[in-house]
């Protein structure tokens, strides 16, 4: 390859340079001055205490994740809005990612049931709102500081059909049982037939060349009825967390 041809401008040479956000951009070109990147790090830590306040009343909760491109009256929109209404009826405070799609359904049947809905919302380049159906909200500049809250003020987590983000979030959830960060944390996959080529790639690919092992397969169950589902949840955190039934 010829020497003009590893050219690229000066803009694309630095991590974050395309970040339409002033502030992504400064923290992602690399090292800065101490007092820069300590600078950062109080916003971060600041973005931290904002959550902590934020959600510290907000009570026993079950955080469903999924694509927030699926319209009302998908069966992926109506199977999680009966799944944010039959956990409110068991007394658990419903949180999403606050967007829309299979977040806005989940959060739609919570209210419904009359229980609680909380989103921790993502700013995004897209504008990413709140949808309609939270009773508080928090707004988050940090992928990982949200990610940080969705895990702490939850009991268990509900995986339903998504992209990137809902890979993300249920990957790194396994990541922290394997290693033993967390245990015994509940972890339930929705849409049995969405998630068969990734659940044949887990087995026929990384445990069969023992990147994992066999036990790491059982972090996560599978349900795809929202009522049993359900109570799957309320008897193991009413067990292990020692909920009161």
């Amino acid at each position: 390859m010829k020497r003009e041809d590893l050219q690229v401008s000066q803009e694309s040479q630095v991590w974050g340079k395309l970040s339409r956000n002033s502030r992504e951009r400064r923290f992602l070109e690399g090292p800065l001055g101490r007092i820069r990147d300590f600078f950062h790090a109080c916003q971060m830590f600041a973005e931290v205490i904002k959550g902590f306040r934020a959600l510290h009343t907000v009570g026993p909760c079950v955080t469903v994740f999924g694509s927030a491109r699926v319209e009302p009256g998908h069966a992926y929109y109506e199977t999680a809005r009966q799944i944010g209404k039959k956990l409110s009826e068991k007394g658990f405070t419903v949180m999403t990612g606050g967007g829309p799609g299979i977040m806005e359904a989940a959060n739609r049947g919570a209210r419904e049931a009359g229980g609680a809905s909380i989103g921790c919302n993502i700013k995004l380049p897209q504008e990413q709102k709140p949808n309609e159906y939270l009773d508080k909200w928090v707004d988050f500049d940090y992928f990982f500081v949200r990610k940080l809250m969705l895990m702490k003020y939850s009991y268990a987590f509900v995986v339903m059909p998504g992209g990137y983000g809902t890979l993300d979030e249920f990957y790194e959830t396994l990541v922290l049982l394997q290693t033993k960060k967390i245990n015994t944390f509940p972890v339930v996959l929705v849409g049995s037939d969405y998630w068969r080529p990734m659940l044949e790639f887990l087995r026929e690919s990384l445990l069969r060349d023992k990147a994992i092992d066999a036990k790491d397969l059982e972090f996560f169950t599978i349900c795809d009825d929202p009522t049993e589902l359900v109570e799957q949840i309320y008897s193991i955190t009413t067990d292990r967390f020692g909920l009161s039934k």
